[in-house]
Formats: C-alpha cells, structure tokens, sequence
C-alpha cells in the first residue's frame, strides 16, 4: 500500500525554519500532491528548495472541494502512489482540509505519516498558560450575534464546570466583533489569550482577564488569530 504524509506549511508568510528539512524529504518521495491552494503550495515547496520540479507531481485542489475529491483520491491509492496532502497555514486536517482524505486512506490500509510542523492552535495553547491536560477546540463560533453571545456563555460555563480550555477561531475581517462579544459577554475574571501572528515577526500572545482586556483594546482587523479562554478556578 502507498504512504500518504501530512505535509505543514508555515503560519507566518515565509517563515521557513518552522519547517523541519525531512518534511522536503518525504515530499520528494510523492507522487501525487492534494493541496488546498495549489499556487500557494507550489509557492510553499519553491521556498523550502528553489532546485524541487514541481511539475513531477500530479496535483489535485481540495480547497473546498475535499468531498468532490475522494474518487480522485481513492484512485490514485489504488494505483500505490505516494501522496502528499498540504493544507494551508498549519497542518493537514487540524482546522484545515484533509481529514476526509485520510479517513479513506486509514480505510484503505495505507500508511499515513503525519509530519512535525507549525500548529497555530498548539502552539496558542503552549504559550498562553492555561490548561494543556484538558481542552477542546471548537473552531468558529457563530456569525449571529446573539447565537455567539450564547455559545460563548456555553464555552465559559463548560470550561468552569470542566476546567477546561477552550480555543477559537475567526474569519480575519470578523476577529474585532468576536472580541467586542467575548469582553461583552464572558466575566471580568474569565481568562483570554489572544494570540496573532505566530511564528511570524509580530508574533503577539498575550493572557488577560477579560477585566484588563477592555482597558487594553487590541487591534485585530484582518489577521490570523486564535482565541482561548479559560475559567476554571
């Protein structure tokens, strides 16, 4: 059977150390590429080895098509090539496409090699000082306002019942209203991190009580970040 890896890309723009070298090894032992933006990743592997022919691969876009592509996947397992799955910013299937794909390839019997990369949610939860035994990762939150404001109340309950953390995400041009609803929302001594730009030069991660945050109002506009709160004392 073929070996499928998991390919991380970096989170900051051409933040290339991140990236282990045998990560370029295990590319180059591929013959087929699902990428969730294939110009990006062409762009990615060009960065990491200027010498790599990336026309060697045969290239499939999964970038909200993951679904339409499982035939295409399940085909080219059958035919015992090695793929490669490289999502966008992170690591395959955590946040990003390529879980379905290596469902079929866990069905199929192939071997999957998961790579060592970047992980914003990780590495957001390594640097925020919160509890890294129990939490859960809920990705977006509701678009609705009202429907935020409620889950958010949830999420602050769980983690106090649980003691859990629980981590977040945003689309960019939505992040200040996520953080308008989350000082509105979550108690004065409920614990926030909010972390942007990891890995990258401006790279921000910072913990405060929600009581300190509305005397510090950051600016989030248009950026990657990932939110985490914890409230159990």
């Amino acid at each position: 059977m073929p070996t499928v890896f998991l390919v991380p890309s970096f989170i900051a723009e051409n933040a290339i150390n991140t990236i282990p070298p045998y990560v370029l090894d295990a590319v180059k032992e591929c013959n087929v590429i699902f990428a969730e933006n294939i110009r990006t990743t062409r762009r990615f592997l060009k960065s990491i080895d200027k010498e790599i022919n990336i026309d060697n691969f045969e290239w499939f876009e999964i970038h909200k098509s993951e679904i339409e592509h499982l035939s295409d996947f399940k085909k080219k397992v059958s035919e015992n090539k090695n793929i490669a799955i490289i999502s966008e910013a992170g690591c395959p299937g955590i946040a990003d496409p390529g879980q379905k794909l290596v469902e079929i390839a866990q069905k199929a019997g192939c071997s999957i090699k998961p790579l060592v990369g970047p992980s914003s949610i990780l590495l957001a939860l390594m640097a925020s000082g919160m509890n890294g035994q129990q939490f859960e990762f809920v990705g977006y939150l509701p678009v609705d306002q009202l429907e935020r404001e409620n889950r958010l109340r949830e999420l602050e309950n769980a983690s106090s019942k649980n003691l859990s953390s629980k981590i977040f995400i945003e689309t960019p041009y939505r992040n200040d209203k996520l953080f308008e609803s989350i000082i509105k929302t979550c108690r004065p001594d409920t614990l926030l991190c909010i972390a942007k730009d990891i890995t990258g030069k401006n790279e921000f991660i910072k913990t405060k009580p929600v009581a300190e945050w509305k005397k510090d109002i950051p600016s989030l506009h248009k950026q990657t970040v990932v939110f985490i709160i914890y409230a159990g004392f």
